[in-house]
């Protein structure tokens, strides 16, 4: 499942950056695309406005096939203050906009792509092509709400792999 994740959380990453390449954070002092995964980071990432959190849930195996067809639900979490120079009045919008952005990485065709295995890279070590891919489907945009002087939604995708043997 590792594998799927990251690889998705990297598919994402890409294509979100190719849409708005001004969207970044600073995180431990390195500007990247403005796409963390909750669980990878560390607690103060957590608040990050105008950035688009992945947190991973409902996982799910079944076995009929030669390989077992793993589901991975993932929440993509995302909020706005709008901006300084229209005092946040521009939440809307901006909220609107991270939506498009969104939308636009999840619906580009393919919606699916190479497995890859990215373990290699903490030994200094290349990323691997495994012998699968995985697939997502249709983004689920939640409803809009309001914390405090920011806008936020959660959207929902379903991502779905074959595990391969050795695996996990």
């Amino acid at each position: 499942m590792q594998n799927a994740k990251d690889t998705f959380y990297e598919v994402l990453r890409g294509r979100l950056a190719a849409i708005n390449p001004e969207r970044t954070v600073v995180l431990r002092g390195v500007v990247r695309p403005a796409v963390v995964v909750d669980e990878n980071e560390l607690l103060s990432s957590f608040t990050l406005p105008d950035c688009f959190h992945l947190r991973w849930s409902d996982a799910a195996a079944v076995e009929a096939g030669e390989l077992p067809l793993v589901t991975l639900s993932c929440e993509i979490e995302y909020e706005t203050a709008g901006s300084a120079g229209n005092g946040g009045m521009d939440r809307g919008r901006a909220l609107a906009a991270m939506d498009a952005e969104l939308f636009a990485a999840l619906t580009q065709t393919p919606a699916n792509a190479p497995k890859k295995n990215f373990a290699g890279l903490a030994i200094g070590a290349a990323v691997a092509y495994m012998q699968t891919n995985l697939w997502w489907g249709p983004v689920e945009l939640g409803k809009t709400t309001v914390k405090n002087d920011r806008m936020a939604r959660t959207a929902t995708v379903s991502v779905m792999s074959y595990q391969e043997a050795g695996e996990r």
